[in-house]
């Protein structure tokens, strides 16, 4: 049975020589063209920003909005990635590759997750050596560009307020959002040292920015890493699938469950169901990965049963093998 956004293809759970039954749906859920556009929009903004930003930061020797730069650099390739991975969930499976290109997403979230931390360990670096030997610093200049960043990173953040359940998507809306605070923090450093001439605060308020990147950052390495290894998606329970697969009408027992993304909006799912006595098998597959996808948000859904009562035990009953 097979589930798609608008339509439905039904053929029935097919049954094979060893009397096991098999049922799966799956849906398409293609990143939407108006996030395609955000990216493109998004990479041209910033591209112009961070050159803006790296002149005009050497010109007046600020190490924070150099660091603001390096940054913003860093999510732009980030968005250049995304994008990339975008358009490589949309290549059709092949007999290769099965499941198409979509987990590409994921390896797009975890390379821009690790690359933002490597950039901000420079800019840490470059910071510190700053605080010993500080150097004079244009606050005026710092000022004005930051507050144009804050204008720009806002107009990129708002791109991406819809479509945050993609994590590539999430991703590109909280570094847009995290970057235009940054850049309200680097404004009011400008905006201090043209007031005070207290040049040495630039690169403390650099080093606050290394640490809240490392915060907003942190979320987004831990959950790529986990798809990238298989985890269960955030936002499911293994434990209430499990058990409501154990509440089904007939089923006795619930073996080799696994949960996984394929991407960084498609849920998968296997289970093998031990359901004695025989049904409707097509109706209750139906009802099951239709449950599945409403509930639990798991489009691709492998439901295997099994009688229970043959000569033979299923290989893969036991917990630990996989």
């Amino acid at each position: 049975m097979h589930s798609h956004a608008h339509h439905h293809h039904g053929h029935a759970g097919h049954t094979h020589g060893n009397g096991h039954t098999h049922g799966h749906a799956h849906s398409h859920a293609a990143p939407p063209s108006d996030s395609r556009s955000a990216f493109l929009i998004g990479i041209g903004l910033n591209v112009a920003f961070v050159v803006t930003e790296a002149v005009f930061g050497f010109r007046a020797h600020s190490v924070a909005l150099v660091a603001d730069a390096g940054h913003n650099l860093g999510d732009v390739l980030g968005l250049v990635l995304a994008w990339t991975a975008a358009v490589l969930a949309q290549r059709r499976p092949t007999p290769r590759h099965t499941y198409g290109l979509r987990s590409s997403s994921i390896l797009a979230a975890l390379a821009n997750a690790i690359f933002l931390l490597i950039s901000i360990g420079a800019v840490a670096w470059a910071a510190i050596a700053r605080i010993g030997h500080p150097e004079p610093i244009q606050g005026d200049i710092v000022a004005w560009v930051a507050g144009i960043g804050i204008l720009i990173n806002t107009a990129t953040a708002l791109l991406f307020l819809r479509g945050q359940h993609d994590l590539n998507v999430r991703g590109a809306f909280l570094h847009m959002a995290a970057d235009a605070a940054v850049s309200a923090g680097v404004m009011i450093t400008g905006i201090t040292i043209a007031a005070t001439g207290w040049v040495w605060i630039d690169p403390i308020v650099s080093l606050i920015i290394v640490l809240l990147i490392t915060v907003s950052t942190w979320g987004l390495l831990r959950e790529s890493l986990g798809l990238a290894l298989h985890a269960v998606p955030t936002g499911i329970d293994p434990a209430t699938v499990d058990e409501y697969l154990r509440s089904l009408d007939g089923v006795t027992d619930v073996h080799d469950l696994h949960i996984w993304g394929m991407s960084t909006t498609d849920t998968a799912l296997t289970a093998h169901l031990i359901k004695p006595k025989a049904g409707d098998e097509d109706a209750f597959l139906h009802q099951v990965c239709g449950t599945l996808r409403e509930r639990y948000g798991i489009a691709h859904a492998t439901v295997q049963i099994e009688r229970g009562t043959g000569p033979h035990d299923c290989q893969l009953a036991p917990a630990d093998v996989i």
